[in-house]
C-alpha cells in the first residue's frame, strides 16, 4: 500500500498561463467515515476505485490504495454511492522547481468558485517552492476535503 504525503493550498491568483494538461473528473465515495473514504472516480473516461486511510500525525500523510476497474463498473457503483457528487477540472501545473507538479481543482457544480492546488511530496517536510498564484495552506481543513464537500459544499459556507 502506497502512502501519500500532499499538501493543499487554496489558489489566489492566474495559474492558467501555466496548464500543460486538463482532465474532467467526477468522483462519488462508497463509504466515508472520518477519516477512512472509498472513492470511485472517472477521469476522461478512464475509471479508478480507491481506498484512503486516516492521515497521520502531520496531517498530510496517510495511506491510499488504488486499482483501475472498468467504466462500466465505475458507473454502476456511483449509482450507490452516497449522495452527491463532485465535479471538477483538474488543470497540471509545473512547479518552478521543475520536479513537482501542482494539481490544480478547478470545482463545478455546489462547489463553484473553489479552486484548491495540491502538491504531492515524497516526505512531509519536502521543501518546494510557491508559486506567486498560491494562497493559504488548507492541508488540515477537512472542509476542503473532497469527501468533505459533498456533504458540505462550499456553496454553503457563505
Amino acid at each position: 500500500m502506497a502512502k501519500e504525503i500532499e499538501r493543499k493550498f487554496l489558489v489566489r491568483g492566474d495559474y492558467s498561463k501555466e496548464v500543460f494538461e486538463s482532465h474532467h473528473i467526477v468522483q462519488g465515495y462508497l463509504c466515508h467515515v472520518t477519516g477512512k473514504t472509498v472513492r470511485v472516480r472517472i477521469l476522461d473516461g478512464k475509471a479508478i476505485l480507491t481506498i484512503k486511510g486516516p492521515s497521520d500525525s502531520s496531517g498530510i500523510g496517510r495511506f491510499e490504495w488504488e486499482k483501475e476497474i472498468t467504466l462500466q463498473d465505475a458507473e454502476d457503483l456511483l449509482t450507490i454511492a452516497e449522495p452527491g457528487l463532485v465535479d471538477k477540472t483538474r488543470h497540471l501545473v509545473r512547479n518552478l522547481d521543475g520536479v513537482h507538479v501542482w494539481e490544480i481543482d478547478e470545482f463545478h457544480g455546489d462547489n463553484e468558485g473553489l479552486v484548491v492546488a495540491e502538491i504531492e511530496l515524497g516526505s512531509a517536510d519536502e521543501d518546494f517552492i510557491r508559486p506567486e498564484w498560491l494562497g493559504e495552506e488548507v492541508s488540515m481543513d477537512r472542509r476542503y476535503f473532497n469527501s468533505s464537500l459533498i456533504r458540505h459544499p462550499f456553496k454553503d459556507w457563505k
